[in-house]
Parts: C-alpha cells; sequence; structure tokens
C-alpha cells in the first residue's frame, strides 16, 4: 500500500512539475516575436513574393506553439532576397470532422487565389509547395502594427472591415477570429488562417456580424460579381486544381445567392455563428 501510494505522489509531483515547465515554455514562447528573432520581413511586390516562396530556399526555425495545427516559421532566400514565412505542411495537419484529411493547405491557397480575384489584397501571397517535411502551404510573413488591436477593431466594426466579411461570405470561412486580422502600418488589413474554408455545406463561422442584413455597397457587389465571372474562367481552374469541383460549385451557388440577396448574411440559427475561442 505504501509504495502504490509514493508511486502515486510521485506520478502526481511529476505531472505537475511538467505542467510548470510547460507553463514557463509557454511564457517564453509568448515573450518571442519574429521582431525579436531578428527575422527579415520585407515589404515586397505580390509577383516578387510569390517567385520567392515557390523558388527559394526555405529553413524552419521552429513551431508557432499557439497553433492547432503543425505551423512553423521559417526564412525563404533567393536572388539576394530573404523574408520570414509560415509553412503549414500538410502531414501536421489535425484531423478535423467536417473537412477531408489532408486539404487544409490546399484550402490556404485556394483562399490567396481567390483574394486575388477580389483585388483588396486581403490573403499575404501564398503558395503550395515542398518543404523540408513534405508538401504544404507557405505564406509570407506579415509586420504587423503594434500599435493597433484587432479586437479593438472587431468591437469598433471598423469600416475597413466590410471587405473582409465580404470575401468571409465569398469563401465560407468557418474560422474568422479576431487573431486571425492582421492590421499593418498604413492601415490596410490582412486575413490570414483559411485552411477551413470552401465547404460545399454553408457554415460561416466569424466575429464580423457588425453589417448582418446590410446591403452591399456598389464596390462589394461588383467585386462579388467579379468572382462569379472569374469561377467561369481562370479562377475557376485554378480552384478546381486545389479542391474538389463540388466545392467550386458551391462557391458558384454561394457567390449567386449572395447577389441575388444584395445584403450581407445573417447567421444561422441552425449552426455556431462563432469561432471558438473568438479570438
Amino acid at each position: 500500500m505504501t509504495d502504490e501510494a509514493d508511486e502515486f505522489t510521485f506520478e502526481a509531483e511529476l505531472a505537475d512539475e511538467l505542467e510548470d515547465e510547460a507553463e514557463a515554455d509557454a511564457e517564453e514562447a509568448a515573450g518571442t516575436t519574429v521582431e525579436s528573432l531578428g527575422l527579415p520581413m520585407p515589404a515586397l511586390p505580390v509577383d516578387e513574393a510569390l517567385a520567392l516562396l515557390a523558388g527559394g530556399e526555405l529553413e524552419l526555425i521552429g513551431r508557432l506553439w499557439v497553433s492547432s495545427n503543425n505551423a512553423l516559421l521559417g526564412v525563404v532566400r533567393g536572388d539576394g532576397v530573404e523574408a520570414a514565412v509560415i509553412h503549414k505542411p500538410v502531414i501536421g495537419e489535425r484531423p478535423l470532422s467536417d473537412f477531408p484529411t489532408g486539404t487544409l493547405a490546399r484550402r490556404e491557397v485556394a483562399s490567396f487565389a481567390a483574394s486575388q480575384a477580389t483585388g483588396w489584397g486581403i490573403v499575404p501571397p501564398t503558395v503550395l509547395r515542398d518543404g523540408p517535411v513534405g508538401e504544404g502551404m507557405l505564406q509570407l510573413w506579415i509586420r504587423t502594427d503594434p500599435e493597433v488591436d484587432p479586437v479593438d477593431l472587431v468591437n469598433a466594426s471598423d469600416p475597413r472591415l466590410r471587405r473582409i466579411a465580404v470575401f468571409d461570405a465569398a469563401v465560407n470561412n468557418t474560422d474568422r477570429k479576431a487573431g486571425h486580422l492582421l492590421p499593418v502600418p498604413g492601415g490596410h488589413i490582412y486575413g490570414v488562417d483559411h485552411g477551413v474554408t470552401f465547404s460545399p455545406v454553408p457554415k460561416l463561422r466569424t466575429v464580423l456580424w457588425g453589417w448582418r442584413g446590410e446591403p452591399f455597397a456598389d464596390e462589394e457587389a461588383a467585386v462579388l460579381r467579379r468572382l462569379r465571372a472569374r469561377l467561369d474562367d481562370d479562377l475557376g481552374a485554378a480552384l478546381r486544381e486545389l479542391l474538389e469541383r463540388i466545392e467550386v460549385r458551391a462557391t458558384a451557388r454561394r457567390l449567386d445567392g449572395l447577389l441575388a440577396s444584395g445584403v450581407f448574411p445573417q447567421p444561422d440559427p441552425r449552426r455556431p455563428a462563432l469561432p471558438w475561442p473568438p479570438v
């Protein structure tokens, strides 16, 4: 009995020790930023960034501990240019019950293609390529404005977020959190983490409900029409290389529905409206 009690005490103490170490590691990681590591974050034109991402030499530096998937921090180098990047290899994707296994990286790239078609530049340059641990998405790291809190932007329904709300409705984003919004110096706001998009089932989950039921502005409606037209052309061809055909067809129907209604979508009372956690 004494041995069993001693063993239980030892296991409990070991568990506490491991928990303390994990908390210390998390605190240390939380204080480490790309800036503090001194990694390069150049402002590159999209074409140059895509060429660098696709053809540069990729060096992985570490893992982003806050990511639910195996998101890796790295540097890509080529032609005298280097830039910090985020790499999400397919092998590190966490299986989900409502998305096919091994498809999240391709959805990230598909979201970039859709973003480019809008002309709004919402998603940072993103490519699909091989890396040290296999195929995955590679995305340019974005230098954010430390003076701007994305949560404040959401709470204030900042007008700059309307475009992202329109984009999310178009690609059926199921995970638009405040932490996935990247305000940068100069006022532009990027959106990242688009691995759970383009489901054929309507499941928009977002913190950007501030304009629900409001009519689209003329520019917003024009962008939706452009997306729909390009689905029958180059955008559709690009998406069919990355997604299932049913998902591309569902995107066309979704755009048709948005254009027919002329308003921002409302939450579906039969489904969760917010991602969790929302930040």
